[in-house]
């Protein structure tokens, strides 16, 4: 190998690194505040069914989508591909995930104590492994 070679090899991989961590990035540390009492998952229930479960459907396991909006992934299980850390998963409902997911902000709709608790709720329902 040369020089040249392996040093490509490691910018890649630092780069790679690099944006791996930007995708996590300060969401991935935000620690949930609410405990995950029948109270906050019943709540949670609540706002889910309102807000969430038009699109990602009453159980959580996704929405069939159609020509113009792509299906809404399951939330019951292991594969989250905007992050699966609580503070991920609450910078997501907050923030929303666009363009290409039509996943609207609801930081206008919801009070952070009420993502909080969706976020227990889905916890509550995740398929156990």
């Amino acid at each position: 190998m040369t020089t040249r070679y392996l040093i490509g090899v490691v910018a890649l991989a630092w780069v790679g690194a690099a944006v791996a961590g930007l995708a996590q990035g300060p969401a991935a540390a935000l620690k949930n505040p609410i405990a995950a009492s029948p109270e906050s998952i019943a709540a949670g229930k609540q706002a889910y069914t309102r807000t969430c479960a038009p699109c990602h459907g009453t159980s959580g396991e996704g929405g069939a989508g159609n020509d113009l909006i792509p299906a809404a992934p399951d939330l019951t299980d292991a594969a989250w591909d905007h992050g699966s850390s609580d503070g991920e998963i609450f910078g997501s409902i907050k923030n929303g995930i666009g363009p290409d997911f039509n996943m609207t902000p609801f930081k206008d709709r919801l009070k952070d104590d009420d993502i909080w608790n969706v976020v227990n709720y889905l916890r509550s329902i995740a398929k156990k492994k």
